[in-house]
């Protein structure tokens, strides 16, 4: 029987290459994705055109929901449309995040700080909730899976995105204090921090820094290069598989070498 995820950030970037993979490797996917811009954030965020060409390809087997993952209720809405349409559900990818500040911390907005909590922290409890108890309504023994987008940022101070450090530095703890509540259930807790990649959001960072090339952040990666979206989708999908079922509570750093 082919496996079930819930993805958010879903119409670009790493989790639209996350659903891809997925999809591609004979997933059921629910795509989530805002597909509206967002106050306090300083660049165009995905659309439902974005969402609609990456859940295109598999039309009986991925479904598109727009939906804020600041909602609680959405994304309840959203794990149950997984329940009722595809069986259940065994992965819950949290990828959605935005970028914000480009000052340092005293003058950062509460725009700006509230944008990065709602989405990158307050997403990510938000799809824990509702994703989890699906997780362990799954019949022994189980391979369920909760994966969130963490960053080379939750692990190094980065200039002028203190806001971003504490967002992502969250998520790691978040994810290790889940993992311990999951402990004997078959259902594993993990993160994926990833180096510069090349994405809009790191064209948002290019900005932010006065960069007129986005490729200037590869020079802080021993690649010596900006990663793919599909080669930290590639960590992540790794991570949902069954086959994963020893890591739980870590992280693991696609980054290209960027804290080495």
């Amino acid at each position: 029987m082919s496996r079930v995820a819930v993805v958010t950030g879903a119409a670009r970037g790493i989790g639209a290459a996350v659903v891809t993979r997925l999809a591609g490797a004979g997933w059921r996917v629910v795509a989530v994705d805002r597909c509206a811009d967002l106050p306090g954030v300083g660049y165009p965020l995905g659309t439902r055109a974005d969402l609609d060409a990456v859940v295109a390809p598999w039309p009986s087997t991925v479904r598109a929901v727009v939906a804020d993952v600041r909602s609680p209720h959405a994304l309840v809405d959203a794990v149950a449309l997984a329940e009722r349409d595809f069986g259940g559900l065994d992965a819950a990818v949290a990828a959605a995040a935005v970028m914000a500040g480009g000052r340092p911390l005293w003058e950062t907005t509460d725009a700006e700080w509230d944008a990065l909590f709602d989405t990158g922290v307050h997403g990510v409890l938000n799809l824990a909730r509702a994703a989890v108890p699906a997780l362990l309504r799954r019949p022994e023994p189980r391979a369920g899976r909760f994966v969130a987008l963490a960053s080379a940022a939750a692990h190094t101070g980065l200039w002028h995105l203190a806001g971003y450090n504490a967002a992502k530095h969250a998520v790691v703890g978040l994810v290790r204090g889940l993992a311990a509540d999951l402990r004997g259930t078959g259902v594993t807790a993990t993160a994926v921090s990833p180096g510069s990649t090349d994405t809009a959001m790191l064209a948002a960072t290019a900005d932010l820094y006065g960069l007129s090339d986005v490729g200037e952040f590869a020079t802080h990666q021993l690649v010596d290069r900006l990663l793919t979206p599909d080669e930290v989708a590639a960590a992540v999908c790794w991570l949902c598989s069954a086959e994963s079922g020893a890591v739980t509570g870590s992280v693991l750093h696609a980054d290209g070498g960027f804290l080495a």
